[in-house]
């Protein structure tokens, strides 16, 4: 199984990642990730992370994923991406970003996670 990225480093507004270049957003999944553009299916703080942000993780075998709400919880999460994640067999975690990255980073070590990082608001 390849492994997620670990996430080395966050503060606000910048994240670094193994083998990644430095950034803002992430999507991370194992062997692998880039910048979490929202402009790609539309998402934006209301009304949260849709369902087709989250397809990606379905396709690449993920079993657990992490979304984060960002440092100041801003960031919503429709129902709907929750329960597609969860109707696929996947475990879903929704936390702030800072405890998001730990729950990502521990389980990164054993499972095939994926997750959606926001580093401001």
């Amino acid at each position: 199984m390849d492994r997620a990225p670990r996430i080395t480093q966050i503060s606000w507004g910048r994240m670094e990642v193994e083998g990644l270049r430095p950034g803002k957003d992430f999507r991370l999944y194992p062997g692998g990730g880039r910048a979490w553009d929202w402009s790609e299916h539309g998402t934006s703080h209301e009304p949260g992370i849709r369902p087709d942000e989250v397809r990606e993780f379905l396709e690449r075998g993920c079993t657990t994923v992490v979304l984060s709400r960002g440092m100041e919880l801003r960031l919503n999460v429709m129902p709907e991406t929750v329960k597609l994640l969860e109707d696929g067999g996947v475990r879903v975690h929704v936390e702030e970003t800072t405890e998001a990255v730990r729950l990502y980073n521990r389980l990164a070590e054993t499972e095939a996670v994926g997750g959606l990082f926001h580093s401001t608001c």
